[in-house]
């Protein structure tokens, strides 16, 4: 029986998903001489990585956060339709008996073209073509047969059941961060006056048990030495004019302000090739790092609109009023960069980023792992991922965003999450 399957409604844990039985009959059954996954692209799951970079970030232009969350569905997506083909890990949405042969090249490009021209109900007309014309030319590098043709369906599955888990998950939310008036109370900070992203600590997790799960700790008080401390270090380290910040100090300052969601996956694209992984481990570790950053940035911004803490260039400005004898005003202070729209406690940047490289040393087994960031302001090499979480709780003060307390917090809410997520999710069958 060729093409033929069976689709049931089914609940898994908490999670709505779908049980997908191929009707081939028994191994015999399968004609000979079909095309198998030998031979076909070997990095499928690397390319449509790059594509869905394309998409999200130069074409659709999606802001950071709704960034975020579209890479974990693409990747949870892609995951799924891999591993229904490998067999060898636990699926994340989707149970599917899929036939060993079937295309895993054409399963991926599938399951991720579906799910980012899903996305949104109404994908400008270029991001359609655009992503039409990629997944064209990634089914013409798979040769016709049953084992693309189940590859294909296979991907559909994954998609179809991605996008219906995700409807109505809040990515599409709105509203203001309350702005306070009050010393400690976070308000719009010019030169961009932004205000955005207060949803995304609404949104439904893609595993966390709540949005809420990894509750930091609080700013310090204003009236502390610690308070005192971290302010004092951001004034002088994070100022735009007249600054202490070393050549090295400014280097790792332009750096760590570039967009990082572009590059961390790039990371583990090179990781992927250096280390010659399996498709089946590319897509794992994908789904590993992009669901781990996403829930850690619902997590993070959740707790932001609990605290709504002032950012350093509004504390300094206004410091006569915080009733610390050990800070003083300086209204005319400046950030290194202007802020983004949103409260201080805790940073976002390393909830992102210690969610990621949390899930690839799971991944890998081992902190010790080398590997090149390049971004427009230059490469960074490290030899370990806890290097690149250290960099950017260093380098968020170097550029005026944040107080220590809020790097520092971020980073182990997002090292948490990854955790949490890594012992939930993606284990190996018994």
């Amino acid at each position: 029986m060729n093409g033929g399957i069976l689709v049931n409604s089914i609940r898994i844990s908490r999670r709505i998903a779908l049980a997908v039985m191929f009707a081939l009959g028994s191994a015999t059954a399968v004609p000979t001489g079909l095309v198998t996954a030998t031979g076909e692209p070997a990095d499928a799951v690397l390319d449509w990585n790059v594509n869905a970079t394309t998409a999200i970030v130069m074409v659709a232009k999606q802001p950071p956060a709704s960034a975020i969350l579209s890479y974990a569905m693409v990747q949870g997506a892609v995951y799924d339709a891999v591993n229904a083909i490998d067999g060898t890990h636990e699926p994340y949405l989707l149970h599917i008996h899929a036939p060993a042969d079937a295309s895993q090249a054409a399963a991926v490009a599938t399951a991720a073209h579906n799910v980012l021209v899903g996305l949104v109900a109404a994908p400008p007309p270029q991001v359609i073509a655009s992503l039409d014309a990629l997944y064209a030319s990634s089914l013409a590098a798979i040769p016709d047969g049953q084992a693309k043709t189940d590859g294909i369906t296979v991907g559909s599955a994954a998609a179809a059941v991605m996008l219906a888990d995700r409807l109505d998950d809040g990515r599409t939310g709105t509203g203001l961060w309350p702005v306070g008036t009050q010393p400690g109370q976070w308000r719009l900070v010019p030169p961009t006056n932004l205000n955005v992203f207060s949803w995304v600590g609404d949104i439904r997790p893609f595993s966390l048990l709540r949005t809420n799960q990894f509750k930091v700790d609080a700013p310090p008080k204003l009236t502390s030495k610690q308070y005192a401390r971290e302010f004092n270090e951001v004034k002088a380290l994070g100022a735009k004019f007249n600054s202490t910040r070393t050549a090295d100090q400014d280097a790792l300052a332009n750096w760590i302000v570039v967009n990082p969601f572009g590059q961390q996956n790039a990371i583990f694209r090179d990781l992927s090739a250096s280390h010659d992984l399996s498709t089946a481990e590319q897509a794992r570790l994908f789904a590993m790092t992009t669901i781990s950053s996403a829930d850690a940035l619902i997590d993070c911004f959740n707790q932001k609109g609990v605290y709504l803490f002032w950012r350093p260039q509004t504390a300094i400005q206004n410091a006569a009023d915080d009733g610390n004898p050990d800070t003083t005003a300086d209204p005319s202070w400046l950030s290194l960069f202007p802020n983004p729209g949103y409260p201080d406690m805790p940073s976002g940047y390393n909830c992102y980023t210690a969610a990621n490289m949390t899930a690839g040393e799971a991944f890998f087994g081992t902190d010790n792992v080398a590997f090149n960031v390049t971004n427009s302001a230059g490469t960074r090499s490290y030899t370990r991922f806890s290097g690149y979480i250290h960099d950017a709780i260093e380098g968020r003060i170097l550029i005026g965003f944040h107080f220590r307390s809020a790097d520092e917090n971020g980073a182990w809410a997002g090292a948490k999450t990854a955790d949490w997520v890594t012992h939930h999710e993606f284990h190996a069958v018994p």
